[in-house]
C-alpha cells in the first residue's frame, strides 16, 4: 500500500513540470492573440494609410503575424507566430471563426531597413487560397498565389494583381505600413500552440472551417475588432 502511495506521488511530481509548460505556452498564446488584435486595431484606425476596407470585406480569412523579430534572421531565415482566423460557413458568409495558431518561415520577408519588429497581415481573398492554407503547409508563390496588397481607403481600380492574387500582404514597421511579398515563405498550422490553447490536439481546418471548438475568451476582442471593420463578406 504504502508503495503504491509513493508510486503515485512520484508520478504527480513528474506531471506538475509538464502542466507548468503546457500552462506558460498557453499563456503565450494568449498574448499571441492579444498582440494579433492590438495590430488589427492600429492599422484599421487609419483607413487612408492602412487596408483597404472593400479588400477586407471581400476576403474569406485574415492572418495576422505579430511582432516578428528581425534578431529572427540568423541562420538560414526566420520564423513567426500568429493566427488565422476565417468567416464561418461553407461559402465564407458567417461570422469570424475562433483563430488557429499559425506560423511563418523562411523567405526574405523585406524587412525595411532598421526596422527591428514587423507586423504582417495576410488577406486571403478566395476559397482556393483559404483550402491552401488549411493544408498542411503551404509555400507562398508557389502553392497560392501572393501579393503584396495595395494601400489605402478603397481599391477603387481592380488591378490584374489584386484579381488573381489568392493571397495578398502587407507590413508594418516603425509605424510604416505597406505591401510586401512574402513568396517563398511558408505557412502552416501551428499544431503544438492550438493544442495548448483549446487543451486537445485540432488541425487549423478543424478549428477554423469545421468549428469543432468555440472561440476562448482571449480572442474576444480580437474578433470584435474584425467584426466592427467587416460585419459582412462582399463578393
Amino acid at each position: 500500500m504504502k508503495k503504491n502511495i509513493l508510486l503515485l506521488v512520484l508520478m504527480a511530481a513528474c506531471a506538475l513540470p509538464v502542466l507548468a509548460d503546457e500552462k506558460k505556452e498557453e499563456m503565450k498564446d494568449t498574448e499571441r492573440i492579444e498582440a494579433a488584435a492590438n495590430v488589427m486595431k492600429e492599422i484599421l484606425a487609419t483607413p487612408d494609410k492602412g487596408i483597404p476596407k472593400d479588400l477586407l470585406n471581400k476576403a474569406d480569412c485574415v492572418v495576422i503575424y505579430p511582432s516578428v523579430k528581425k534578431a529572427a534572421f540568423i541562420v538560414g531565415g526566420s520564423y513567426g507566430r500568429g493566427l488565422v482566423t476565417c468567416r464561418r460557413g461553407a461559402a465564407f458568409t458567417g461570422s469570424w471563426s475562433a483563430p488557429a495558431m499559425f506560423a511563418l518561415e523562411g523567405g526574405s520577408f523585406g524587412f525595411q531597413i532598421g526596422a527591428q519588429e514587423t507586423d504582417f497581415v495576410l488577406l486571403v481573398m478566395n476559397e482556393s487560397g483559404a483550402n491552401s492554407i488549411m493544408s498542411s503547409k503551404v509555400k507562398l508563390g508557389a502553392d497560392a498565389s501572393a501579393a503584396a496588397g495595395p494601400v489605402g481607403r478603397d481599391t477603387s481600380a481592380e488591378t490584374d494583381v489584386v484579381m488573381k492574387a489568392e493571397i495578398l500582404s502587407y507590413s508594418r514597421a516603425q509605424g510604416l505600413f505597406a505591401g510586401v511579398s512574402l513568396e517563398g515563405s511558408t505557412m502552416r498550422s501551428d499544431d503544438g500552440a492550438n493544442k495548448a490553447l483549446y487543451g486537445k490536439e485540432l488541425s487549423a481546418k478543424e478549428i477554423v472551417r469545421e468549428g469543432k471548438v468555440k472561440a476562448p475568451a482571449s480572442a474576444a476582442r480580437l474578433l470584435a475588432v474584425l467584426t466592427r471593420a467587416s460585419p459582412k463578406h462582399v463578393k
